[in-house]
């Protein structure tokens, strides 16, 4: 859940928006199989082929609110960028000069993909001089009318005719101590295996730019490569820890299961490469992960399990 806290003083109104940007040195050089590596430390043996300065700082998705005149009235607008709905609240730290919602609205709404959406018109009180207000919304990805009803099992994400290590999946879990992360399933492969789609849908975010890795779940987390898809159900998985410049779909692409999507990395929080899988859907307001179930020999179900 995202949230945000916005100020409004009427008669001077302005809401900042900064894009955090930060350089990178990236290295580059061959892998103990030939793979090209891309990482934020040289190689032990010190062979580096292409060293790189960057400057990260993607476009992403996101959702913003917005603020105009109407007549007597202040109108907040939410604006939804990513191409799936978005479950939102709104709270109000302080409003001065302008009439409250009606008591029985709730603060809350369901925004459709890449819409934009009327939430709410606050009349200005015409003795007030200057009226303000402060908010905050909050938001999380997907309706929470989702309910996990895939239509078939799910597919590896890696190709079918490989075996790699699953090394953390329910119940035998160490860092996926969290709602959205109980069900995940890592799997230990070489940077640059290829990725495939476990189930067809909507991609709605992607994150290419990021080569670092570390152990420090805040500082490391957000600097994983990753892909959300949406599925038709409402549901959305999460492919993590993806290697950089590999990812071959954009927001608003649409899927089929087993197309080819990007290559595995170590990027983010990791220990060591591998990839991160995971099936999302939204609880109200709370992204909560869902058992998972993958195809197997002769069509078999197999429940994923550590070791």
């Amino acid at each position: 859940m995202t949230p945000r806290r916005t100020g409004l003083l009427l008669g001077l109104i302005a809401l900042a928006f900064a894009l955090n940007t930060f350089a990178q040195t990236l290295y580059k050089y061959r892998g103990e199989n030939g793979e090209w590596i891309y990482s934020d430390r040289p190689p032990d043996d010190g062979e580096v082929r292409e060293t790189r300065d960057l400057h990260t700082g993607a476009v992403r998705g996101r959702l913003s609110v917005s603020h105009s005149f109407v007549d007597r009235s202040i109108r907040l607008v939410a604006n939804n960028e990513f191409y799936a709905p978005v479950e939102m609240t709104l709270d109000f730290d302080r409003l001065k000069g302008m009439s409250y919602p009606h008591p029985d609205q709730e603060l809350r709404w369901v925004l459709p993909p890449r819409s934009e959406t009327v939430l709410l018109d606050l009349h200005v009180i015409d003795s007030v001089a200057a009226p303000d207000t402060q908010y905050t919304t909050r938001y999380t990805l997907g309706s929470p009318a989702a309910s996990h009803q895939p239509t078939s099992l799910y597919r590896v994400p890696f190709a079918i005719a490989n075996e790699y290590a699953v090394t953390q999946a329910y119940p035998n879990v160490s860092t996926h101590d969290t709602p959205d992360a109980y069900h995940a399933v890592d799997i230990a492969m070489p940077v640059g295996t290829n990725i495939f789609a476990a189930r067809g849908g909507i991609v709605f975010d992607v994150a290419d730019a990021n080569f670092r890795s570390g152990l420090d779940r805040e500082r490391d987390g957000p600097g994983a490569n990753i892909i959300r898809v949406l599925h038709d159900d409402g549901t959305y998985a999460i492919y993590a820890h993806l290697n950089w410049n590999t990812i071959r779909v954009r927001p608003g692409d649409r899927v089929q299961r087993g197309e080819y999507i990007a290559d595995s990395g170590n990027t983010g929080f990791s220990s060591g490469p591998h990839l991160h899988f995971v099936v999302i859907r939204n609880s109200g307001m709370k992204p909560e992960s869902v058992p998972l179930r993958f195809e197997g020999a002769n069509s078999s179900a197999v429940v994923p399990a550590t070791g």
